[in-house]
């Protein structure tokens, strides 16, 4: 029951703490975070442009927005790429991404393969582009297992255009040597 207490002015409102309960709490909480963390996520890529300093000298970097941009496929150059991922060739990176086309997992274990931000969500607009992928080859020495759904690649990033002359078109704008993969928590 809302009482109102009358006073010589008028009527006044019961105070806000007095109209609160846990349901009116707990529902503005969901609100918050159901608008709230896309907001961040959207705000952060914005100010970061998909490139974050993690520390260590590694940088994290957002494999769709390194994709994400207008390359031509059979005559592009190492100079069609933006400059801001022009500059991490050479850098030690962290990815995340999902395997695609593991060439020699047949025991679980790779010596190479191709990454890229999504399978399913790649190519809605067309065919994929090769700017889509990353062909990763392990470092030598090291031992790295298939892991299938998301996973954290970590190692240097070599932004360079290639060519196939036979098939007339470009094969691959960034290649990776992978230190570790393992499964995104």
């Amino acid at each position: 029951m809302n009482t109102v207490v009358t006073t010589p002015l008028g009527p006044r409102p019961t105070p806000l703490l007095a109209r609160m309960n846990l349901r009116l709490i707990v529902f503005t909480g969901v609100v918050l975070l159901l608008v709230g963390f896309p907001v961040y996520v959207y705000v952060e890529s914005a100010v970061t442009g998909g490139i974050k300093d993690i520390g260590n000298g590694f940088k994290q970097v957002d494999l769709k927005a390194m994709s994400n941009f207008p390359f031509d496929q059979t005559n592009g150059t190492t100079e069609d790429i933006p400059a801001k991922w022009r500059q991490l060739d050479g850098q030690k990176v962290v990815v995340y991404g999902e395997l695609w086309n593991s060439l020699d997992a047949s025991d679980g274990r790779m010596h190479s393969f191709e990454l890229c931000y999504s399978i399913a969500k790649c190519c809605f607009n067309g065919p994929p582009q090769v700017q889509h992928f990353v062909k990763a080859n392990i470092v030598p020495g090291r031992e790295v297992y298939y892991a299938p759904n998301l996973v954290k690649v970590t190692g240097t990033l070599h932004v360079d255009v290639k060519k196939d002359p036979e098939a007339g078109k470009v094969t691959q704008v960034y290649r990776m040597d992978v230190e570790d993969v393992e499964p995104s928590t």
